[in-house]
């Protein structure tokens, strides 16, 4: 009786043993590894895909066929509309000329679209979409409510009250950056081919966003709208569009902020250049705004436009040693 008592109990602690060991084993199965920084999927930047082509059919639509009271803006490469999309997406849709359209016929719109949509910087208004058919090429681009510079400065009677110096001085430093992105950073650069207050548009918080953005190729030579705002080279090579002919216009620009004139087809480089030289601010600076305590910053920005517009293209300044100025008046103002 004994022998099997000692045999029993023998068997019970073996097989307590074979529980535990069985019950440890199971742990570390079902226990979840953890996972090692190394071990993690590295979180790569996600590449901007390209703007897509949208039906013309939804394009008529968004427009109210092209209804003229949607008309936001005319220039010289076509008419501006907003639109809504049919998921409900508030967008500026600009409709080339006709006879841009039947001028270029043939030249890769799509291509140039395409690879102009891959732009992404916050002083750069994105491309959305584009369109196309027989005599038609459309352009989809985010909207967002913005007005351009030219509206501020020129057109609303309060438009320049609204605009105090350090808001001009950011503007300037804003839509100069966009167009170091342009230059410096997309790959293979963008010339814009015509910087003017027209192609800045300014959103609810006065940050600048660069439009219009490597269109040239649609109407290169046609002055209307490019007189004033392209150097003299522009005219003379017969690929006129370059960094340094989007640099005086961005120069222009600056005259424009600091003035509150008009180019009027370039005069105004000509009224402005002794006025810089001469350090008469008094007779410069845009009369709608009282005249600052501290003029040094708005001295600094016309010393800038000045070398911008003054120079013959190979001493002028690239636009990245014009965003890096710009950009240490705006912080330091």
């Amino acid at each position: 009786m004994k022998e099997i008592r000692i045999i029993y109990n023998t068997a019970l602690i073996l097989l307590s043993i074979c529980i535990v060991i069985f019950i440890v084993i199971l742990y570390f199965l079902c226990k979840k590894k953890p996972v090692k920084p190394e071990d993690q999927e590295e979180t790569l930047p996600v590449a901007k895909i390209s703007a897509s082509l949208c039906p013309l059919t939804d394009i008529d639509t968004a427009t109210d066929g092209f209804n003229h009271r949607r008309i936001i803006g005319k220039g010289r490469l076509g008419t501006v509309y907003a639109a809504v999309l049919p998921k409900g997406e508030l967008v500026a849709v600009k409709r080339i000329h006709p006879r841009l359209v039947l001028n270029n016929a043939g030249f890769g719109f799509s291509s140039i679209l395409k690879w102009l949509s891959l732009t992404d910087h916050p002083h750069v208004v994105p491309i959305i979409g584009f369109s196309e058919g027989p005599g038609e090429r459309i352009i989809v681009m985010e909207f967002g409510g913005m007005l351009s510079l030219d509206f501020y400065l020129h057109q609303n009677p309060d438009g320049a009250a609204l605009l105090d110096w350090s808001r001009r001085l950011r503007i300037a430093a804003g839509a100069a950056k966009g167009i170091e992105y342009l230059h410096e950073v997309a790959a293979p650069p963008i010339i814009h081919g015509c910087v003017k207050p027209s192609n800045i548009l300014v959103d609810v918080k006065f940050c600048a966003r660069v439009c219009d953005y490597g269109l040239h190729f649609l109407a290169s030579h046609e002055r209307q709208g490019l007189v004033g705002y392209v150097d003299e080279e522009y005219w003379i090579e017969k690929n006129g569009a370059s960094k340094e002919s989007d640099v005086f216009g961005f120069g222009v620009v600056l005259l424009e902020l600091l003035s509150g004139r008009r180019s009027e087809q370039g005069f105004i480089v000509q009224w402005a250049l002794p006025l810089i030289k001469g350090m008469k601010v008094s007779e410069f600076l845009d009369p709608r705004l009282a005249i600052p305590n501290d003029v040094r910053p708005l001295v600094r920005l016309a010393r800038v436009a000045l070398a911008c517009v003054g120079n013959y293209r190979k001493n002028r300044p690239s636009i990245g040693q014009v965003a890096t100025i710009l950009s240490n008046l705006e912080i330091n103002s």
